[in-house]
């Protein structure tokens, strides 16, 4: 059933004569008496009584207008939920994260942002390593992952990444550690034989081997002490005494009572990454618009 014969009909059925909807409809009188006709003829019914002087509803056609007014009502809302869709205003969005992630100023904006702009998506956030989102993207379980590294991520065909934010890595020490009192910027090299607390390998992939890197090119290797599956036990560990670590500016804004931090020379630079899929939804295209808006 055409929708244009429903709006047709409920059009003849409020005014309650052909000359006046047809102008109202901006069409001559006998395209819709055709198109009123054939929607008659359609449904086996006879919708209107015509007479030379009036035109009135049968009893079936009283019952008809209602349906016909809803299905209209129904058919124009699934086109508003499909131009929501196909803008990101409504659906669903998966974004998965590192420790840090939600730290760095640029991400924590991004997510007020599109929650108080979007209210009709579902939002669904996880904690994940680089590995994990990676995966998670490549089996549509993620829609956005925000991974850390140095160097732009080794992707597989089908995802892509961007550069967020650049941020430098600080070394966080007990306030009691011999390194505390002093205000000079440490040189990597500063750090041979001290002990160290670093993520295990799974949650420090990227930057546990480029950081082991540049201990090698100052000629030792570090001396990791504990490994750490999060940050909260990463940074016990380190407040605890076990040794120092390297963290990310971002997340200094977690206070520690314990804990200070120092710079590195020369300095650390660590990247975070938006990562998605090629051909990303709508909902997707949405946040990445947000989240690179330099306003």
């Amino acid at each position: 059933m055409d929708l244009r014969h429903l709006r047709y009909f409920l059009c003849v059925a409020e005014e309650m004569h052909f000359g006046r909807a047809a102008r109202r409809l901006g069409i001559s009188q006998p395209p819709l008496s055709q198109q009123i006709r054939a929607l008659e003829e359609e449904l086996g019914v006879r919708l209107f009584e015509r007479t030379s002087r009036r035109v009135t509803l049968t009893d079936v056609g009283r019952l008809f207008a209602p349906e016909a007014r809803a299905a209209l009502d129904r058919a124009d809302r699934a086109m508003h939920v499909a131009r929501q869709a196909q803008s990101g205003e409504i659906g669903r969005l998966a974004i998965g994260f590192t420790a840090s992630g939600p730290f760095v100023p640029r991400v924590a904006r991004a997510l007020y942002a599109f929650r108080q702009s979007r209210p009709g998506v579902e939002l669904a956030l996880r904690e994940e390593s680089r590995d994990e989102q990676i995966d998670a993207l490549e089996r549509h379980r993620l829609d956005i992952g925000i991974i850390r590294g140095f160097d732009p991520p080794a992707l597989p065909d089908g995802l892509v990444a961007l550069t967020l934010a650049e941020e430098e890595m600080l070394l966080a020490i007990r306030e009691d550690h011999p390194f505390a009192s002093r205000d000079d910027a440490l040189d990597i090299a500063d750090l041979d034989g001290e002990a160290m607390v670093f993520y295990n390998a799974v949650n420090g992939a990227g930057f546990n081997e480029h950081f082991f890197a540049l201990c090698s090119q100052a000629g030792f290797a570090p001396n990791i002490v504990q490994e750490a599956g999060s940050l909260a036990t990463l940074l016990g560990l380190v407040a605890a005494g076990f040794g120092a670590t390297v963290l990310a500016h971002s997340l200094t804004r977690l206070h520690v009572d314990t804990l200070v931090y120092r710079q590195l020379t020369p300095p650390v630079m660590s990247r975070l990454w938006l990562i998605h899929r090629t051909e990303a939804s709508p909902t997707t295209l949405a946040f990445r618009r947000t989240i690179l808006d330099p306003g």
